[in-house]
């Protein structure tokens, strides 16, 4: 196995939680969110949200910058290119639906 098949992995399960895309969406609309702002919005725990935050981090997908006793949160984009880059190679071309039987196409 490729070592990057390994980094796209890893980003792959920082993302495969519901809490976690919300984070990421709110963290889309509102750049610079606050930890509990991200509570709040996301409805969980404190523990919970902290949690998932940490998660992101580790993967790269967000940073965050403590601004007195708060910490703001903002998106790494830079760091979803590989796995956004592997999930559109993986769409064939237009009008090349070679792996699908005769018939069939995809919407």
């Amino acid at each position: 196995m490729a070592p990057e098949d390994d980094d796209l992995a890893a980003l792959a399960k920082a993302l495969a939680h519901p809490a976690r895309i919300r984070i990421l969406r709110l963290l889309l609309a509102t750049p610079g969110c606050i930890g509990g702002d991200i509570v709040d919005a996301v409805g969980l725990a404190q523990s919970t949200v902290s949690e998932h935050l940490r998660l992101l981090r580790a993967a790269g997908v967000i940073h965050g910058e403590i601004d007195g006793p708060r910490i703001c949160y903002a998106l790494n984009p830079v760091a979803l290119k590989p796995l956004a880059a592997f999930i559109e190679a993986l769409a064939p071309p237009p009008g090349d639906a070679c792996c699908l039987p005769a018939g069939k196409e995809t919407t």
